[in-house]
């Protein structure tokens, strides 16, 4: 049986473990016949020319977790940002861990998507919110039909957040091959402020898939602030589609730093909906071995005087491949738009590759748009130059593609954040700089 059919079989079990009278549950349905319709995108499509899931889709992926596993703090502090106070939300195998959460109402809403689902209360949000931009493709399509649990973010008018929120989903191994279908929720009403960091991590060797959707809501002059940490297992893949949607005077930023697993596909799609609007989207990759990164980016200008901003830099190694497909589409509306795009490279080795492809396509006629890429190794006379001073050659290279990244990483918000990256970009390079960028 394929994973396909597996799937479409599996969903009459889900069914019946869930409550049908819930208000998603039609939405559910909908989604399960796109999916079985579409099935898992393959590389004739053009956004996934590079990236193909067929190495991943043979497993016998268990889709419900047998058994709840229980993962004791000490073995994951090091997952999480335990310098500061955080609110986390925290799952285990695809179900909620409460021992290594920190949930609030208290003002605002740090918690379940199962509860936001399910309870009367929670209704208004649900209804007027999920699965109103995610796209109807089969990936998101397949994670709709089986959203049962995630993070769910509410913050209201006037509300500032007043400390960082933690989305973790780990798994361990309990199952020989598991698939995750995670879903959030993220509402930041008018004036209000959020920071959220995202973290999918692996405690095994075994093959594990996470397919995620995150929808994400900003209405006027609301502020997010979203990074997502991806060092995961080689054994570990993930294909994360995220969807903003930003009213008037809003500002969102969305850092991906992507390090580890086995394939990587990171879908990340803006849609402005209102004048004044300002979106970041910066990213790091630092890979190597048979690793396989993909960013498809997606700005959609749609209202006039608005900005974007995206900055992504890769360094490959080995045999690893990145893959860059950004587009930035601005309407015939979006008079003075102001629209950056720039993909950088650096291939370590002969054997590493990139794809890159970034596009424009508009239909106005007074904008200031850019895009860019380039594919290169690093300077050689730069090079010469710091050995020349006295540093040897590993530490020189290491400051060169510090230097590389430090732009993406100048503009990270939290400091016991970027004091973190900064050592997972060391360790990856190998070395021991000493002081943080």
């Amino acid at each position: 049986m394929s994973l396909k059919d597996k799937l479409v079989s599996s969903f009459i079990a889900f069914e019946n473990q869930i409550d049908v009278d819930a208000p998603v549950h039609n939405v559910r349905t909908e989604a399960m016949k796109r999916f079985e319709e579409e099935g898992f995108p393959n590389k004739k499509q053009e956004a996934w020319k590079y990236t193909s899931l067929n190495s991943l889709l043979k497993h016998d992926y268990s889709v419900f977790p047998k058994k709840d596993s229980a993962v004791a703090y000490a073995d994951v502090k090091r997952y999480f940002l335990h310098d500061i106070d955080t609110y986390k939300i925290v799952f285990v195998d695809g179900i909620y861990s409460s021992h290594l959460s920190e949930t609030t109402h208290d003002g605002i809403d740090v918690c379940l998507m199962s509860s936001a689902l399910t309870k009367d209360m929670y209704r208004p949000i649900i209804d007027n919110y999920f699965d109103k931009i995610a796209e109807k493709d089969g990936l998101s399509s397949l994670n709709t039909a089986f959203s049962k649990e995630g993070a769910y973010i509410y913050i209201p008018k006037n509300k500032l957040a007043n400390k960082p929120i933690e989305v973790v989903f780990f798994s361990t191994g309990n199952e020989s091959s598991l698939m995750l279908q995670p879903r959030n929720l993220i509402v930041v009403e008018e004036n209000s402020q959020v920071q959220i960091i995202e973290r999918h991590q692996s405690l095994t060797d075994n093959p594990v898939l996470t397919n995620s959707v995150t929808e994400i809501f900003a209405d006027k002059r609301a502020i997010v602030d979203y990074y997502k940490i991806q060092n995961d297992n080689s054994n570990a893949s993930l294909i994360d589609n995220t969807y903003i949607e930003q009213q008037r005077e809003s500002n969102c930023s969305v850092h991906t730093f992507s390090f580890g697993g086995n394939l990587t596909r990171n879908n990340l799609n803006f849609y402005q909906k209102g004048e004044h609007i300002d979106s970041t989207l910066k990213g790091v990759t630092i890979i190597k071995g048979k690793q396989h990164v993909d960013h498809n980016t997606l700005v959609h200008h749609i209202e006039p005087n608005c900005e974007s901003h995206q900055d992504y830099k890769g360094i490959f190694a080995d045999r690893s491949t990145g893959v860059f497909n950004g587009k930035v589409v601005v309407e015939k509306e979006a008079q003075k738009t102001n629209a950056f795009q720039a993909n950088n490279n650096i291939l370590i080795d002969d054997k590493a590759s990139i794809n890159t492809k970034p596009q424009l396509e508009i239909f106005a006629d007074d904008v200031k748009c850019s895009h860019g890429c380039t594919i290169g190794q690093l300077d050689d006379s730069a090079l010469f130059y710091m050995k020349t001073r006295g540093i040897p050659e590993k530490e020189a290279r290491a400051l060169l593609m510090y230097a590389f990244s430090n732009n993406v990483l100048a503009s990270v918000k939290i400091p016991q954040l970027k004091s973190r990256i900064t050592t997972l970009i060391a360790k990856k390079l190998g070395v021991n700089i000493g002081f943080d960028l």
